[in-house]
């Protein structure tokens, strides 16, 4: 995975971090160069370059920050939880928290596609996975139906958390909370017909 070359070289790093992020939010990857995110932070361009070799590898440490964060975030409210579906459940309102607030890493992981990058997206595709992973050990534990497909029943729900940012507004009448709730009442709703 690429990574940052210097990490000590100068204390901006995270300054240039924030940047990277928000201008990968705002203008998209193809949309920001390394001048911009250079000029955000008040260094020149090849200075950018003590810290990563390519506008490829920072979106990669970008994207590194904004998974753990959502990770951090998913696995604090599950461990909180006994009940398999009340800890798929937090994972879903941790999940959606971390997304739908006004947070530039968090959008840019949900935003910024593996297929839109192709020069990074082994390095996406696996912090993605990684994160993934956090869901199909809570999707395992629940008590599906028999012959229920709990890989397309994980798939279906981190996209429909994820596509959730299309039409949340933060002053409906949904919160993340709520949104979650109504989501997995839903699933649990289709596993005691099914049942």
């Amino acid at each position: 995975m690429a990574s940052a070359r210097n990490p000590h070289a100068d204390s901006r790093l995270p300054q240039v971090l924030d940047a990277a992020a928000r201008l990968f939010r705002t203008r998209g990857f193809e949309g920001t160069s390394v001048r911009d995110i250079a000029r955000a932070v008040g260094m020149l361009p090849g200075s950018l370059y003590c810290h990563f070799e390519t506008k490829e590898s920072l979106l990669v440490a970008v994207y590194v920050k904004g998974v753990r964060q959502i990770s951090d975030a998913v696995r604090l409210a599950v461990d909180r939880q006994a009940d398999p579906w009340d800890r798929l459940e937090a994972a879903c309102v941790a999940h959606l928290e971390a997304i739908l607030h006004d947070d530039d890493y968090a959008q840019v992981v949900v935003r910024v596609r593996p297929s839109d990058v192709p020069a990074a997206d082994r390095n996406l595709i696996e912090l993605r996975n990684q994160y993934e992973s956090l869901f199909e050990g809570l999707v395992g534990e629940l008590p599906l139906a028999r012959g229920t497909d709990r890989r397309v029943l994980r798939l279906m729900l981190i996209g429909a958390l994820n596509g959730s940012q299309t039409w949340y507004r933060p002053n409906g009448r949904l919160n993340p909370r709520a949104i979650a709730r109504r989501f997995i009442a839903l699933l649990r709703q289709g596993q005691e017909v099914a049942a």
